[in-house]
């Protein structure tokens, strides 16, 4: 349904902001008003996942921190679901890397950006006692490093800024844009690529060589009196008609269109389709495609 990704500086007040938009949001869809589909809402944190705040020591500990990061948020995706991402999130290829996942799933996405001063998250980090205390040395570093989102790049759009010395998030803005935003399609380069059948090249192969062998038997009971449309009984059930030019055509020219039939099919079966939708590879598709094919390429 939609995801909501919070960012912002460390120790800035964003699980506080998470737990407000959670409140908000589970009593929108309680109320008796509420006409829409029925609804959870779901938050992924550090905490839910018990990520240490010591990984953001370490660059090596901090990677598989955030790849555990996003596979929880993947699994929790769902049209049944509004997702709150709440974390760091401060590399903004990361926060690109999950709207491309919700693009995926075909969800409406936000950003809310808990802003706060460098020195106000120093102040709120070294006054903290729930162990959740970023080190300082750790703090400066996540501070010098944070890329702030911007509303002029589509994977932090809509953007919501809420401000340190806000009493409440704008739950007004943010419900309209989590049930009334446009839903994107999904990204073309992180789509699945639709496969061809394993038994694709074989009757590529097989079907385009039996109807040039068909075409040259045809000619050949004809007495040479080319031209016309010609049925090629390849089987009982495969008669595929091909319209020949006035004239005898040669097995070279035929084997030469059968190569460049089969070069150009054979990318798609090793590479994937290119076409919208998934291509059929029957013995009938690929019969009525290399008829159509020679037609348009034998010379009158």
């Amino acid at each position: 349904m939609a995801f909501i990704t919070i960012t912002g500086y460390p120790s800035s007040g964003k699980t506080r902001r998470a737990e407000q938009l959670r409140a908000h949001l589970e009593a929108r869809l309680q109320d008796p008003a509420y006409e829409g589909p029925k609804l959870k809402v779901v938050v992924v944190s550090d905490d839910s996942l018990n990520i240490p705040r010591t990984v953001y020591n370490d660059g090596r500990a901090e990677k598989p921190a955030r790849a555990a990061l996003f596979t929880a948020v993947q699994r929790q995706m769902g049209q049944d679901t509004i997702l709150i991402v709440e974390s760091l999130n401060y590399i903004k290829g990361f926060r690109y890397q999950m709207y491309c996942a919700a693009r995926e799933h075909k969800l409406r996405v936000c950003t809310v950006f808990v802003a706060a001063t460098q020195d106000q998250c120093k102040e709120w980090n070294a006054s903290r006692e729930d162990g959740h205390a970023y080190e300082p040395a750790t703090l400066d570093n996540l501070l010098m490093r944070y890329e702030e989102p911007s509303s002029m790049v589509r994977w932090d759009s809509p953007l919501f800024t809420v401000a340190w010395t806000d009493e409440d998030v704008p739950i007004d803005d943010i419900w309209k844009a989590v049930t009334e935003g446009n839903v994107k399609p999904p990204n073309a380069g992180t789509q699945a690529v639709p496969k061809a059948p394993t038994d694709a090249l074989r009757t590529l192969e097989h079907t385009t060589t039996t109807m040039v062998a068909a075409i040259m038997a045809e000619q050949a009971a004809s007495g040479g009196l080319g031209g016309g449309p010609v049925v090629l009984p390849l089987s009982a059930t495969l008669r595929p008609r091909v319209q020949l030019p006035p004239r005898n055509v040669t097995l070279s020219e035929l084997q030469r269109l059968k190569r460049q039939f089969v070069t150009v099919h054979k990318k798609a079966i090793t590479l994937g389709t290119t076409e919208k939708g998934a291509v059929d590879w029957s013995e009938e598709s690929v019969a009525d495609k290399f008829a159509a094919y020679i037609e348009g390429n034998l010379k009158p």
